[in-house]
């Protein structure tokens, strides 16, 4: 089964998943989670400017993405997921951000 993946663009939509949504803190990310109404996933990513300059913050998010994107599957649908970067992501590798993002949302529960 596939599953669609649309982007996050409103404030009003971030908002709403940080104050009615759930999360869970890793080493690297932290997720909010909240309960949509449709059949497909939304996703936020969040990478504060403390972090680094816009390449780094730009790294960690395509990181965060491509992570994203391979796992997309293994993922439950119906979901608005935000993803914020935790300033040791800086220095974090691929590998270290997809074990982080899989023990999250197995955590979560949102794992089929």
């Amino acid at each position: 089964m596939l599953i669609r993946t649309c982007p996050m663009r409103r404030n009003k939509h971030f908002k709403r998943v940080y104050y009615k949504g759930k999360s869970i803190a890793g080493g690297y990310l932290v997720l909010y989670y909240l309960k949509n109404k449709t059949c497909e996933n939304c996703l936020g990513i969040t990478v504060s400017k403390k972090i680094g300059k816009a390449v780094v913050r730009n790294r960690i998010r395509r990181l965060i993405k491509e992570n994203y994107r391979l796992n997309e599957e293994q993922f439950a649908a119906g979901y608005d997921v935000i993803f914020v970067a935790r300033s040791k992501a800086a220095d974090a590798e691929f590998s270290m951000i997809r074990k982080d993002m899989l023990y999250l949302m197995r955590k979560a529960g949102l794992t089929v």
